[in-house]
């Protein structure tokens, strides 16, 4: 068993030695990945998938911060989406989330030009991070419980071994030859990454990111849809007993069960929050063309649904009306029902609140 106390240098390369064709791992793979077929066929009936997506996304920027203890609300987060400028008001877990949004986002983009590589895990991490820092040099990197302070594992040290073991974990990801099923494979990858450990922070963040990103590089889901950290912050202990286990009982398949059972359930959650929004999307469209007439426009149902908060300024920017217009449409769309405003110091927030029942549900 390996010493929690000792830099777990003799950490083996991927895969392991074990049976990843048993009836057992299959059967779970089978129905996780009918569940990300089922959410990847939806999004691409999609008229316009990118504007329902970006609130699922930044629910999984919430929830992914949220399992490292960055904790911010609803309200502060959506409403730090609207005003970037105001910087000196949001409060530091708030900056993190976006900044978690930002670097899914980068990594998409990385993920196009260079695939799932080294390099692309570090650009994310250094996007959320804010930081120029690379790979880990330093030593004595240990993980302790936050509570006790007892030490749970203490990762490999050595910036050429970790580089070593990248490189390694690099060229399991892109092997094609090697039979493994994808999710199967998802499950070994993100147990590699978090037990290299190869930053001095954001470890956890970045190997959520490579997850997703994982799945869209294959081709499994269009866009990084799926709200994998809610499964996660729920079953939270659960998740790091069963990374340590591996480390120190070699229990894979308890931990591939775990994360193909994590894809199923948030597959599903996903679809579920995905069609409920398109729907009441189109429900808004109706009363909206009812109470704004011939004023009504898509670009502005269109906006309600991308930034559940919104302002005058937000409209203007968008182009869609000079303030006075801007807020007329708002003040109409608040007194229909559609909108509840809410004025915070000298804002006034337009809020869909059915959305944002749907998103926090």
């Amino acid at each position: 068993m390996n010493d929690r106390s000792n830099p777990y240098n003799q950490l083996a390369d991927l895969p392991p030695d074990i049976d990843l064709d048993s009836p057992i791992l299959l059967k779970s793979s089978i129905k996780a990945s009918r569940l990300l077929a089922e959410l990847k066929g939806y999004c691409q009936t999609l008229p316009n998938p990118r504007i329902l997506i970006n609130t699922i996304i930044l629910q999984e920027s919430k929830d992914s911060s949220a399992i490292e203890n960055i904790v911010t609300t609803q309200d502060e987060l959506y409403r730090a989406v609207m005003s970037p400028e105001d910087g000196a008001h949001i409060n530091s877990s708030t900056k993190e989330v976006l900044m978690y949004k930002e670097a899914l986002y980068a990594g998409l983009n990385l993920l196009k030009k260079r695939g799932l590589t080294t390099n692309t895990l570090v650009s994310i991490m250094q996007k959320l991070k804010n930081t120029t820092a690379g790979i880990r040099q330093s030593i004595g990197t240990r993980l302790a419980n936050p509570i006790t302070k007892e030490i749970i594992y203490t990762p490999p040290e050595g910036e050429a071994l970790l580089r070593e073991k990248l490189t390694a974990l690099e060229k399991f990801i892109h092997n094609e030859t090697d039979g493994i099923d994808p999710l199967i494979k998802l499950a070994l990858m993100h147990y590699q990454f978090e037990a290299i450990h190869p930053f001095a922070d954001g470890n956890g963040r970045t190997g959520r990111i490579m997850n997703v990103l994982y799945l869209v590089h294959l081709d499994l889901l269009p866009l990084p849809v799926l709200y994998l950290s809610s499964f996660i912050i729920q079953h939270k202990n659960e998740y790091y007993r069963l990374l340590r286990e591996v480390t120190e009982k070699e229990t894979w398949n308890e931990w591939i069960l775990y994360m193909l059972k994590a894809i199923a359930e948030t597959a599903a959650l996903s679809l579920k929050k995905i069609k409920e929004i398109q729907q009441l999307k189109e429900e808004t469209i109706i009363k909206a063309k009812e109470i704004l007439k011939a004023s009504y426009s898509r670009d502005l149902v269109d906006l309600l649904f991308c930034h559940p908060y919104v302002k005058i300024k937000t409209l203007e920017q968008n182009n869609i009306g000079h303030r006075q217009t801007a807020s007329t449409y708002l003040q109409k769309l608040a007194k229909g029902g559609i909108l509840n405003s809410l004025k915070i110091g000298k804002e006034m927030y337009y809020i869909n609140h059915a959305l944002m029942h749907i998103i926090s549900d």
